[in-house]
């Protein structure tokens, strides 16, 4: 416990030097405002509780959220913030990992170049695991959201895709939908060809009212009517779904394949400014890691940039995690928006690895 406090305080030193002012948060947060963010799915990952006057509350999933609304309530622009706390998460699957950690976090909100911004809280985090055997990777999200918005295809498509981003076997399924593959179900067919659904089904079963369930068919309707995506398209996608080279090597791929999908030009551009910037801050860009899907199973608050620090392989613990999500800010903010992107790091992770490379 004592090493833990020690990594914190010696985290949160980093961050106040780096010009950030010190911020906290409820331990219970609103339920309301962090299933509207994340959907019901945060559910299967937080604590839930009801108050009788303030009604569904959570202990803590993470410290973005809050931290956001806090500041678009009136933070000034450029502001930097940095915190510690614990963070509580139910692990269904692994009774080893614990439900409740400690988090130390660094959080740059700037409306002014955001590739400096992206690369001064990666190389800040990078500097907080300085001398220890760590494993770095990135992404971007923007990219991939990009191709999406450019495919020509049907907006409600997109926004099915889009929505379904942060679930990999969901999307690959509707993008596979999407493109005419795979056979149409005997039952769906019928209920998307019968004039009148309701003949013959005898009494209605359900919270679905008759204009629901008809609302409902005339949009898959519309869908299935849709032309399929294409094959070239589809192509494109799952390149940039396998995407995994050096950094270096990787932007050399996407100007490759932006010459046939233009729509990520603008989103690969600021890769480029990104890469650029990092090099700067003595990052070494030519080794960095790059993966198309990265990102694509964490909170799905991110929208830009993603990175990670690994004490290993692929099944080592999480030192930190970070990225973008200037989306969030403008739902938080409620039409106010400003880009931000953070940082946070799991400091029980970093004293155990540092005390095992001794």
């Amino acid at each position: 416990m004592a090493a833990i406090q020690d990594e914190t305080a010696r985290l949160i030193g980093l961050f106040k030097n780096a010009g950030a002012e010190p911020i906290g948060a409820d331990i219970l947060q609103p339920a309301e405002t962090l299933l509207d963010i994340y959907g019901e799915d945060i559910r299967a990952r937080a604590y839930v509780t009801s108050d009788p006057l303030r009604g569904e509350m959570m202990l803590r999933p993470d410290f973005t959220v809050p931290i956001v609304q806090a500041h678009m309530a009136g933070g000034v622009d450029p502001a930097r913030y940095c915190y510690a706390g614990k963070v509580f998460r139910k692990q269904e699957l692994d009774a080893a990992r614990p439900i409740e950690f400690e988090q130390v976090g660094y959080e740059v909100f700037a409306s002014a170049s955001p590739a400096e911004a992206d690369a001064e809280v990666f190389a800040l985090i990078s500097e907080a695991l300085a001398g220890l055997p760590v494993r770095a990777s990135t992404g971007d999200l923007g990219i991939l959201t990009a191709a999406v918005r450019g495919l020509q295809t049907s907006e409600a498509r997109k926004a099915a895709l889009l929505r379904h981003l942060w679930r990999p076997k969901r999307f690959l399924s509707l993008l596979a939908r999407f493109c005419g593959e795979g056979e149409m179900s005997a039952e769906r067919k019928r209920l998307l060809e019968a004039e009148d659904p309701f003949v013959n089904v005898g009494e209605a079963v359900g919270v679905r009212s008759r204009k629901e369930v008809i609302d409902r068919l005339v949009r898959l309707r519309e869908e299935a009517s849709t032309p399929p995506i294409s094959h070239g398209e589809r192509e494109m996608i799952d390149a940039l779904l396998g995407l995994k080279q050096t950094s270096k090597d990787a932007l050399s791929h996407l100007r490759d394949i932006a010459v046939d999908l233009p729509a990520i030009a603008s989103a690969v551009d600021r890769f480029a400014q990104r890469l650029e910037a990092l090099a700067e801050r003595g990052v070494d860009v030519d080794a960095l890691q790059f993966e198309g899907s990265y990102g694509r199973t964490t909170l799905e608050y991110y929208d830009g940039f993603v990175f990670g620090f690994y004490a290993g392989d692929a099944d080592a613990p999480v030192l930190a995690t970070g990225g973008r999500y200037d989306a969030l800010t403008a739902v938080l903010g409620k039409g106010r928006a400003i880009p931000a992107v953070g940082g946070v790091i799991r400091p029980a992770e970093v004293a155990a690895l540092r005390e095992a490379a001794r």
